[in-house]
């Protein structure tokens, strides 16, 4: 299926007329990201799996909670429950034990005051107890008796309420979660064992470029091997796509027009590398704008200024286009700051934008201001606990070691200068990233 969203679709040129002072030839990144947000539509089909296949899938619904989580006030601690009327401040007491209530087996008599009932964790509370003493705090206990000591217990402790954790007829979880384990635990506590969920995004992705040899291949004088292909795989698994591999496209237009027209109609999206510099070949910008609705911008940015973006068309079926510039960290940066959040848009996804974390950088980093620039960081922590972050050396767009080296992006700002030695950068941490 393709997005058959029933609203209409606005053309990108709308979209940029609604910022102000538009220049496809200097577009800020918070621009870009703008026009793609908005251009954007969610996919619509959905399908209910079971618990066990839901994990870092999309809900396509509110989940209302059928029941009360806990279902009875219990026991939070191995202990003793009784009515709280029966403390007395700064006064040690002497209870009697009438009966044990076990996990899963509730004790039905009632407590009357002077009167308390061994319970175990996750125990009903028995009719006219509140609140529970720990076994360890007791003092003096027989097979008929314990004593508390003064002041070791308020009213209400170790006392888990009816439905404190979930209440009935409430919402569990919102339309557009990303199932994370934990979620998939509260399906489980709720009795819910399928999940209706937005079907997997479609994503087709392949590389441009008569000097890309795949492995496996001899690598003749001036050629390389394509590593974009390989880095979109795995940023694309991350993400949860169903992904098309389409390989190494040729640079010629029949070639260039019949895979974008072969992926327009098995996937949602389709995401190139190369081809889309200011050096590149007319007829890529050509067959793109026959297709579709595409636009060819410059952004004000560091890696990846050429990005294509839009919409085509193929035999009926319609797929959005991100067309990422050649060099290896450029294509990871683009991804990470342009079709990542569009992907997740698309998916039905809440909108998660990436976290920025605050740093000192160790040392100065040159920046010019007027652009957004991403380098490479590795972040640590000092003695003090602080974190700081370096950058890894060398940050040509070419120098994909740089990448595979960091731990981090360090996200210089668009009307940012150079950065001094102690002050503080914000940073995008790889983890659960890449």
């Amino acid at each position: 299926m393709h997005n058959t969203s029933p609203t209409v679709q606005p053309t990108l040129s709308h979209v940029a007329s609604c910022l102000s002072a538009y220049d496809p030839n200097a577009l800020p990144v918070a621009h870009a990201q703008q026009i793609i947000r908005e251009f954007i539509q969610p996919i619509t089909a959905s399908e209910n799996i079971s618990l066990h296949s839901a994990l870092g899938r999309v809900l396509a619904i509110d989940i209302i909670s059928p029941i009360d989580v806990p279902a009875h006030d219990n026991s939070a601690m191995d202990g003793y429950a009784f009515p709280s009327n029966s403390l007395r401040p700064d006064e040690s007491l002497t209870f009697r034990i009438i009966g044990t209530a076990y996990a899963g087996r509730a004790y039905n008599g009632i407590v009357a005051h002077g009167e308390c009932v061994q319970i175990m964790t996750g125990g009903v509370m028995p009719l006219g107890c509140d609140t529970v003493i720990p076994q360890e705090f007791t003092q003096q206990a027989s097979d008929t008796s314990i004593s508390i000591p003064a002041g070791s217990v308020k009213a209400g402790d170790n006392r888990r309420c009816k439905g404190e954790d979930l209440t009935a007829g409430k919402p569990a979880l919102s339309k557009g979660k990303i199932l994370r384990p934990a979620d998939l635990g509260l399906l489980a506590s709720l009795g819910i064992g399928e999940v209706p969920v937005h079907r997997r995004l479609r994503v087709a992705f392949f590389s441009t470029g008569d000097e890309l040899r795949s492995i496996g291949e001899p690598l003749d004088e001036g050629c390389v091997y394509d590593s974009n292909r390989y880095t979109l795989y795995g940023m694309l698994t991350r993400l949860g796509c169903d992904i098309i591999d389409m390989g190494v496209v040729q640079d010629d237009p029949a070639s260039l027009e019949a895979a974008l027209c072969n992926a327009c109609e098995n996937a949602d999206a389709i995401i190139t590398s190369g081809g889309v510099s200011v050096g590149a070949a007319d007829y890529t910008k050509q067959i793109m704008a026959k297709l579709g609705d595409v636009s060819f911008w410059k952004i004000g940015m560091r890696p990846g200024r050429p990005l294509a973006f839009g919409k085509i068309a193929s035999n009926g079926k319609s797929t959005y286009l991100f067309g990422l510039p050649g060099n290896p960290v450029a294509v990871m940066i683009t991804f990470y700051f342009f079709a990542r959040d569009a992907l997740l848009r698309m998916m039905g996804a809440e909108q998660s934008p990436l976290p920025l974390v605050r740093a000192i950088s160790q040392t100065t980093i040159r920046k010019k201001a007027g652009r957004t620039e991403y380098q490479r960081g590795i972040l640590s922590k000092d003695e003090a606990g602080q974190l700081q972050v370096r950058i890894t050396g060398s940050q040509g767009s070419g120098i994909l070691r740089s990448m595979s080296e960091a731990n981090c992006i360090v996200v210089l700002q668009h009307e940012q200068g150079n950065v001094s030695a102690g002050e503080t950068v914000e940073v995008v941490v790889f983890e659960g990233l890449v």
